[in-house]
């Protein structure tokens, strides 16, 4: 890796900010961010953006020889591990032992790092252009403040063997299979990294997590596609990439109304809790559970916290309007105003200058992620931290949508995510509107699931409510991609109960998109022919799904260029 070095537990002082373990690959993930480490030095002299210091986080990654010796040296077989669940499978795991020669150089990192740390996944697979891996693997965060090292180093070596064993999870076995790869020929690297924030009492928070994009499918306003989109958090950046509520914005406009009717629409569909590493009185012990650090606060905390007030502004109800700042007593909309348009920081003016950066070396478009620390009683310096990139698989073919009639078309969108045209599919699974309930939507992905695995493969047309693989089963059906493995086509439409704005910051999100799958937001309810639906022949017709047969091949259409789409008989 081009600007690593080889860790040295004698030189840890005075060490690149970026060295590897062991022998073998580093993974997608990290080879990533190896790529742009020099580029971040020649684009930032000094090592800053106006200011503001930019940084790739320290790190140091084992190397995928690591893995192997790991599984090797535990007599661990995938094929007698594959029938058990996660939660055993990962109790396998943490019984092993880790290679000796990592042992002695991992207790002498935690030595040194007294911060919290991001233990994530770098496998093979992870970040490929167009067979993406994102999120499919575990990331956990320890807390890192055990009063001596022999226990911060357990808890270091309980995250590792989490990692390495997320790689059997049933998740990953069912996305290589989709994906058309032998999990057996897999490779995990390991990234362990400290992470960007401040304490603020007993949490350990970044004030913001993003990820923006080079290319924007859903532009607003005077925005173009090209002008990209970046999605902000409060706090860790899981809120977003499992497809949580959070601000978007074009970086490059980023006064750009939001597409709200009112106040009040605006502050449902803002962010109202966020996530934290907890570094309080420890949870119950779980080595298994990847959030086994995490917690959940509201925004009323993190005011009390003194986190808030450089992100949010005030509702004022008498007027009705917006006020920058915490100001009064009105409910706090999450809307980063103060860094997006107050000055607090040149946020918006990085974010443009790295995704031109990235997309130079990656020669194309693509995806990064980020976090940023502030201070808002200025006593601790600000740092803006380079978390991840990664390829973005852009299509941009146009089928023609020319001289379909219209009652021949079943779905109709003008925000359509892919490009060109897949034909042969006869087999449509929809959720019932009818009897769609937000509070079923867990029920929702188990149905579905079913549906997939009695389908055996066969092709479909998935039509639900709601962001597709949300974390949050109250903004959309919570399914994993095993559950829906044999869709070709996703439409996400909207019902009162059930509209929020489309995410494209999610890492379910970014895989579809990477795997080419067109994914229609149909916010119009005429845009989705439901009369054609329910006259079609029901193979099977359960409580909140329906799958239904077409008498006529169902075509695919989707122009990459302006993003319209249908789906047609």
């Amino acid at each position: 890796m081009r600007g690593a070095v080889r860790f040295d537990r004698n030189k840890l002082a005075a060490d690149s900010s970026f060295a590897f373990l062991g022998s073998g690959e580093p993974g997608g993930k990290a080879a990533g961010l190896a790529f742009l480490q020099e580029s971040l030095g020649g684009r930032f002299p000094g090592g800053s953006f106006r200011g503001l210091p930019v940084d790739i986080p320290r790190m140091t990654v084992l190397l995928t020889g690591a893995f192997e010796e790991f599984i090797a040296g535990n007599r661990l077989r995938l094929e007698e591990l594959s029938e058990l669940s996660d939660e055993q499978i990962a109790r396998h795991f943490q019984k092993a032992d880790l290679p000796v020669f990592l042992v002695g150089d991992l207790l002498a990192l935690v030595s040194q790092a007294r911060g919290p740390l991001a233990v994530r996944s770098s496998s093979l697979l992870e970040d490929a252009l167009y067979e993406p891996f994102a999120g499919v693997y575990s990331t956990k965060m320890v807390p890192n403040n055990q009063p001596d090292a022999e226990g911060r180093f357990r808890k270091l070596v309980e995250a590792i063997k989490l990692v390495y064993a997320s790689t059997w999870f049933r998740r990953s076995r069912d996305y290589c299979r989709a994906t058309g790869h032998a999990l057996e020929q897999e490779r995990m690297g390991v990234i362990i990294q400290e992470l960007v924030g401040h304490r603020f009492h007993d949490r350990f928070y970044p004030s913001v997590s993003g990820v923006a994009r080079s290319y924007n499918y859903y532009p607003l306003g005077a925005c173009r596609r090209e002008d990209g989109v970046a999605h902000l958090a409060l706090g860790l950046g899981k809120t977003i990439v499992d497809g949580g509520l959070s601000w978007f914005c074009c970086p490059a406009y980023p006064r750009t109304p939001p597409p709200y009717n009112s106040l009040r629409d605006l502050a449902k569909n803002t962010q109202t809790r966020y996530w934290a590493v907890n570094l309080g009185q420890p949870a119950e012990y779980d080595p298994t559970k990847e959030n086994e650090y995490l917690v959940h606060g509201d925004l009323a905390e993190a005011e009390a916290e003194g986190s808030l007030g450089a992100l949010c502004s005030t509702w004022d109800p008498a007027s009705d309007r917006l006020v920058m700042g915490l100001s009064g007593e009105g409910p706090r909309i999450l809307d980063f105003s103060p860094l997006l348009q107050g000055g607090v920081a040149p946020l918006p003016e990085l974010i443009v200058e790295l995704l031109a950066l990235a997309g130079e070396r990656a020669q194309g478009e693509v995806e990064i992620e980020f976090a940023l620390a502030l201070d808002p009683q200025g006593n601790r310096p600000a740092r803006f931290g380079f978390l991840q990139v990664r390829p973005m698989a852009v299509r941009r073919r146009a089928a023609s949508l020319e001289g379909i009639p219209p009652e021949r078309i079943l779905v109709h969108s003008e925000q359509v995510v892919g490009g060109g045209g897949i034909a042969g599919i006869r087999h449509v699974v929809y959720v019932k509107p009818g009897t769609f309930a937000a509070a079923a939507t867990a029920t929702i992905a188990g149905e579905l699931a079913g549906v997939n695995a009695r389908l055996g493969g066969t092709p479909y047309v998935l039509i639900g409510f709601g962001r597709w693989g949300s974390a949050d089963p109250w903004l959309g059906i919570p399914v994993i991609w095993s559950q829906i493995s044999g869709a070709r086509a996703i439409v996400e439409g909207t019902l009162p109960q059930m509209s929020p704005e489309p995410s494209q910051g999610s890492h379910f999100f970014h895989n579809l998109s990477g795997l080419g799958i067109p994914y229609f937001t149909v916010s119009d309810p005429r845009g989705i022919a439901w009369s054609q639906l329910e006259r079609m022949p029901a193979v099977e017709d359960l409580t909140y799904v329906r799958h239904v047969e077409s008498p006529a091949e169902l075509r695919v259409l989707v122009d990459g260029s302006t993003g319209q789409g249908v789906i047609a008989r």
